[in-house]
């Protein structure tokens, strides 16, 4: 079976009696070649970790579809745990994943898992890589979700991210300091890796065809945490309130982007101090957040919390 011919995909779900669900945002992959690309990104596709880690490591699949995407999955790494929402699906995937000895399914919202205890379960020792096409709707809930599996002291037990979204969230993700799409989930994003758009993909080789493109995204986690991007981060019990502290920094910046930064800051710290530490940083006083790198994001909020 061609789980990318869209006359079979339609035979297939004709058979169990079920459609794609625009309350899922599904929207089936109908040409082979991109599951292809998109496993070979995620198990071959290293750029900060310079070992091919497919060899052993787990991969978590987040809405598995009707398993295109996961039978590629299955070729390039030892084990796949897919995790799908859809009770419609299940059978489905029953079928088509049948001959396959290292692919578990599990039947469950993936926004109501315990992601820490799922991914501390899959690892046992080895890498965990995440790999998904992405209903629309939930791709910032779900790639926050990824975020807050990092750990206390900033790093994270995921080795690679690489999910298919919207063309614009993408942009979003990879954008920097001064581009149009920069925002605090750009910021957000690079405070915990390296996130790269690798390659585009039209419309036309979904089932529903959507209404926008879609780009997969790559997101590598840094292999030593936020040291990897700003060393003089503080460690050990210092961490964690001072990360939670610059989250907040960065969430007050972009919420009200048009205003300068002490005045965008001011539920948090007065303006007086901002104005001080943004000088110290040789950076205008009227400047806006989003004129500012995640490294400068990193310093002024040090200097702001330890006067």
């Amino acid at each position: 079976m061609n789980l990318c011919n869209l006359g079979e995909v339609r035979t297939l779900l004709e058979k169990h009696g079920i459609a794609p669900r625009k309350s899922y945002g599904q929207n089936f992959l109908v040409n082979s070649a991109i599951p292809e690309e998109i496993a070979d990104t995620s198990a071959y596709a290293p750029f900060l970790f310079p070992e091919n880690e497919s060899d052993n490591a787990h991969v978590l699949e987040i809405g598995p579809g009707i398993g295109a995407l996961t039978r590629e999955l299955a070729a390039r790494y030892p084990a796949v745990t897919a995790v799908e929402i859809d009770d419609g699906l299940i059978p489905v995937l029953a079928e088509t994943l049948a001959d396959l000895e290292n692919v578990r399914v599990i039947h469950s919202d993936f926004l109501k898992t315990d992601t820490g205890t799922l991914i501390e379960e899959l690892s046992g020792g080895v890498p965990v890589h995440i790999c998904a096409n992405l209903p629309y709707y939930v791709t910032t809930p779900i790639l926050q979700k990824l975020l807050d599996t990092f750990l206390p002291d900033g790093t994270s037990p995921l080795r690679r991210i690489t999910l298919l979204v919207q063309s614009e969230f993408a942009d979003r993700v990879c954008a920097t300091a001064e581009d149009k799409d920069y925002s605090a989930t750009s910021v957000l994003t690079a405070l915990h890796g390296r996130a790269r758009r690798m390659f585009s993909v039209s419309a036309g080789n979904f089932y529903p065809v959507p209404k926008v493109s879609s780009a997969v995204l790559s997101i590598e986690p840094y292999p030593n945490g936020l040291w990897d991007l700003w060393p003089d981060a503080p460690r050990g019990e210092d961490f964690p309130p001072y990360f939670q502290k610059l989250t907040k920094v960065i969430d007050a910046s972009f919420l009200q982007r048009r205003k300068a930064l002490p005045n965008a800051l001011s539920p948090l710290f007065s303006k007086a101090d901002t104005e001080n530490a943004l000088t110290k940083m040789g950076i205008r006083t009227d400047v806006r957040g989003e004129k500012l790198s995640p490294e400068d994001f990193c310093r002024l909020t040090a200097l702001l919390t330890t006067k």
